[in-house]
């Protein structure tokens, strides 16, 4: 990847719907050459989809969280595996400091909040966790 992938991505990740046409205006090259970088950004994984970003209160009764997890010893890799199966797991962060993993959570209902937590506490290697409820967001 090169400085124009970078910038192509930079622009993407602002606007996952800009057009060809005008991703080749704002990094001043060709359609071609802006097709054919996507082409392989896409074919080698670096992008792997397209989403779609709501602002923070769009979604009505959505619980919203970041659960904390400290990991025994070198099991991250296969708590990481396990937590990929959870459907409720929107995203995973792999951190240093006291704690290994991050998780961004979403559920639609209490209930199912706490049933999601209730099987994430209970995959093998996690050693301790913390979850905080987002109550609002300020800034996207």
């Amino acid at each position: 990847m090169d400085n124009i992938d970078q910038i192509i991505l930079g622009l993407l990740k602002d606007n996952a719907r800009m057009s060809v046409t005008e991703l080749a205006e704002k990094v001043h090259v060709s359609r071609a050459t802006i097709k054919k970088r996507m082409e392989y950004l896409e074919s080698s994984g670096i992008i792997t989809g397209y989403t779609v970003r709501f602002k923070p209160n769009a979604e009505r009764n959505v619980i919203r969280a970041w659960m904390s997890i400290m990991v025994e010893g070198t099991k991250a890799q296969s708590v990481i595996k396990e937590l990929r199966l959870e459907s409720a797991v929107e995203c995973l962060h792999k951190t240093n400091g006291k704690w290994d993993i991050l998780v961004e959570l979403r559920s639609d209902t209490l209930e199912n909040f706490d049933k999601v937590l209730e099987r994430i506490r209970n995959i093998s290697g996690i050693y301790n966790s913390e979850t905080s409820i987002l109550l609002a967001s300020h800034k996207t």
